[in-house]
């Protein structure tokens, strides 16, 4: 058998997820204007029709290709364990979700542009705390995840002077926490 045959797309969203903003990244190379145009959100009059798109597609701009690794890394080890958790549909709406609310509060909060799936890799790295939840009990790894991660965003948006969006790290995994909760919820009641 082919080595190319052995290959499996075993985290479609993931992957798809991966590649798209590698193309993203490429078209940004070539153009110099899709990530202002259309994979970054900053604030914009609500009659800019890109601006609905820019709240969803921020996330697949990044900055350059080492912006690009960071975040991929992190979403490639966790994503396929949630995408097999929870399921492409569902983690989908999650990582949707998670775009429209970082882009909607830091257009609130911010007068800068963002770009990035950092808001979303959080909001997996959160979630995945809660995989092995067992009814009543609370596992320590969730509570140093949510403590260690809270805390240094929080400290290094109030002293490090960065173009890093701790507002976006601190959001996605509130939303990873809230999914991870409401989802886990669900499942011991009816387990």
């Amino acid at each position: 058998m082919p080595a190319y045959k052995r290959l499996q797309y075993n985290s479609p969203l993931i992957l798809t997820f991966a590649l798209v903003s590698f193309l993203v990244l490429v078209l940004n190379e070539i153009t110099g204007v899709s990530n202002a145009w259309v994979f970054s959100i900053y604030r914009s009059p609500p009659t800019d029709p890109l601006l609905y798109l820019r709240l969803f597609g921020h996330v697949l701009g990044h900055a350059d290709m080492n912006h690009y690794f960071n975040n991929m890394v992190l979403m490639l080890l966790v994503g396929p364990m949630l995408e097999e958790r929870y399921g492409s549909k569902w983690l989908g709406i999650m990582m949707a979700v998670t775009a429209f609310v970082t882009g909607i509060l830091f257009l609130a909060m911010s007068e800068h542009a963002l770009l990035g799936a950092s808001g979303i890799v959080f909001m997996m790295i959160l979630l995945s705390s809660f995989t092995n939840l067992q009814k009543g009990r609370i596992p320590l790894t969730l509570i140093l995840a949510v403590f260690i991660f809270i805390g240094r965003e929080v400290l290094a948006g109030a002293t490090v002077e960065s173009n890093v969006s701790h507002l976006t790290h601190i959001i996605g995994g509130l939303c990873g926490a809230v999914f991870g909760y409401v989802f886990n919820k669900k499942e011991l009641i009816t387990g």
